[in-house]
């Protein structure tokens, strides 16, 4: 009974094959925006962002910071760019792994796990603390502040930059799948030609 379960399972999800092309471009949709968001942001405030990446007392204090806030400003344009259009995938995703990599143990590391603070942190319970406040003596400015969502604290954790490695190395794995690449059509391309 558990063999024809399993025969049963596998049969009607082999129906779905001719569609795994769907996973990398979702993860590849996903993860394009994120990085063009990040690397236009440190273009636009790149004298800031050279300034944090070398400054030893506030900032990253790192060597070479011009050298290196273009490179992750430019890797993160140009890699959002070919994410999108799913031109040199793989080749692309190990650029922006290593980006992730520096980011870790640069900024994120320090803060553990979390992305957003967890309710028992303190940093969550100084919030509810003011929010409680605002509530209490500025009703009108609380429900200003609340009434798209509740406001939560950044913890700046690892969590969401380890998530994005765990994408990008499945895109190295996978590659930018088939029919909406650019990738999918030069190798089309390169097969027929080389025959």
């Amino acid at each position: 009974m558990f063999k024809k379960f399993i025969l049963y399972y596998e049969k009607i999800f082999s129906y779905f094959k001719p569609f795994d092309f769907i996973y990398p471009l979702i993860i590849r949709l996903f993860l394009a925006p994120i990085f063009w968001i990040a690397g236009i942001e440190k273009l636009m405030h790149i004298e800031s962002t050279i300034e944090w990446f070398g400054n030893t007392e506030w900032g990253l204090g790192l060597p070479f910071p011009a050298l290196i806030a273009y490179m992750a400003t430019f890797t993160e344009i140009i890699g959002s760019i070919f994410l999108m259009t799913g031109f040199a995938t793989r080749l692309i995703s190990i650029p922006l792994i290593i980006v992730m990599i520096v980011a870790i143990f640069t900024v994120h590391v320090e803060h553990g796990w979390l992305a957003i603070a967890s309710q028992n942190s303190e940093a969550h319970i100084r919030l509810q603390g003011f929010l409680n406040w605002l509530q209490q003596y500025y009703p009108q400015r609380h429900d200003f502040i609340t009434e798209l969502g509740q406001p939560v604290m950044l913890n700046n954790g690892v969590e969401f930059a380890v998530t994005y490695i765990i994408m990008l190395i499945s895109l190295i794995f996978s590659g930018a799948g088939k029919y909406i690449s650019i990738d999918y059509w030069l190798a089309l391309w390169a097969h027929k030609t080389s025959a």
